[in-house]
């Protein structure tokens, strides 16, 4: 089978337009330490803010549709599907786009965050049944990755981290050229820039979207830390490697940094991974989280405004959602606009 990229295919940048928004329920009981129930109010929460910009479908195993209809309202969908989780940048499709305003999903192979979890069978298949609802072609990926790992300037560079795509848990026996080489095959990336780590005690053992991302071509958000702070060494090295690195281009990168926010940690006593570079862009507007930590949530607003001066920025307090192991990012998956085939 071809390749995207074969097929002409690019993932795009997500400030593009978007047709929707994918969310899912959340479900794992014990991701939150009892605390499901705030977890599901802050995912509503996020859809309705979301909801204000653009189109909202949230998936819902089918026992908890009701409740999911009910707690997000008239104004967002939802979708009977079964999943173990509510990951949707991980355990939906990576969605590209090619000439003609085709659009069609990349599939990865899922393996529950390198074995993080052990029962995700139901998500392993989301993504498939999203793009057969859809009806969009779909492109099954030998590889172990998740969304959360990898962020477009949608003119063929990207951002990874070794730590994650080189995870012999994931991808066993994986050497760096052949990870590259299939990670650009499937997203049609000219360029890929290696970070090195993402932040201490995230779950998914390193994610890019909690420690950086694009603003615009050319041009990437950075996460920094406290020199005192055990994030400290492992971001200082992601700056050096963005300084010596140019894009798809030939261009070098201009680079802003955000603070994170000071040390909270989860229900099981590891540190809760604050970030607010894990935002979500909608239509028009992007969606914040925001941590109940004055300073570092104001000085996020003013730096947030400052890149995106044509969006409006929406803060949603989201120290509920990142008690299960991610954040604003982490939950939701845009789908870019456009047609199967380019058709309608």
């Amino acid at each position: 089978m071809a390749t995207p990229a074969e097929d002409g295919f690019r993932m795009p940048a997500e400030w593009g337009p978007h047709e929707r928004c994918w969310m899912a329920w959340p479900c794992r009981a014990e991701s939150w330490g009892g605390e499901l129930e705030a977890a599901r109010e802050a995912f509503a929460a996020v859809a309705k803010a979301i909801a204000a910009f653009e189109p909202v479908t949230m998936i819902a195993n089918p026992p908890e549709v009701a409740a999911a209809s009910l707690a997000c309202g008239p104004g967002v969908e939802v979708l009977s599907l079964p999943h173990d989780d509510s990951w949707t940048r991980d355990t939906g499709p990576g969605f590209v786009t090619g000439a003609g305003g085709r659009v069609a999903g990349v599939d990865w192979r899922f393996t529950g965050w390198g074995g993080l979890v052990e029962d995700y069978d139901e998500d392993a298949a989301l993504a498939g049944r999203v793009l057969a609802h859809l009806g969009l072609p779909r492109y099954p990926a030998s590889l172990g990755f998740e969304g959360g790992a990898v962020h477009v300037d949608g003119e063929g560079t990207g951002l990874t981290t070794e730590a994650v795509l080189l995870d012999p848990k994931r991808n066993p026996g994986l050497g760096r050229d052949q990870a590259e080489a299939a990670l650009c095959a499937h997203l049609g990336l000219q360029k890929l820039i290696w970070l090195g780590r993402g932040l201490e005690d995230d779950d998914t053992g390193g994610h890019v979207d909690n420690v950086a991302c694009f603003v615009r071509p050319g041009v990437v958000l950075l996460l920094e830390a406290a020199e005192d702070d055990p994030n400290h060494a492992v971001l200082e090295d992601n700056l050096q490697r963005l300084r010596r690195a140019t894009d798809a281009q030939g261009r070098e990168l201009e680079v802003h940094r955000l603070a994170q926010p000071p040390r909270r940690d989860r229900h099981n006593g590891r540190r809760l991974t604050l970030s607010h570079v894990n935002f979500y862009l909608a239509n028009g507007a992007l969606i914040m989280p925001v941590f109940e930590h004055e300073e570092t949530d104001t000085a996020a607003r003013r730096g947030l405004a400052q890149l995106f001066p044509d969006r409006e920025i929406v803060s949603i307090p989201a120290l509920d959602i990142v008690e299960g192991g991610g954040g604003i990012h982490c939950i939701t998956q845009q789908q870019p606009a456009g047609k199967a085939g380019g058709e309608g």
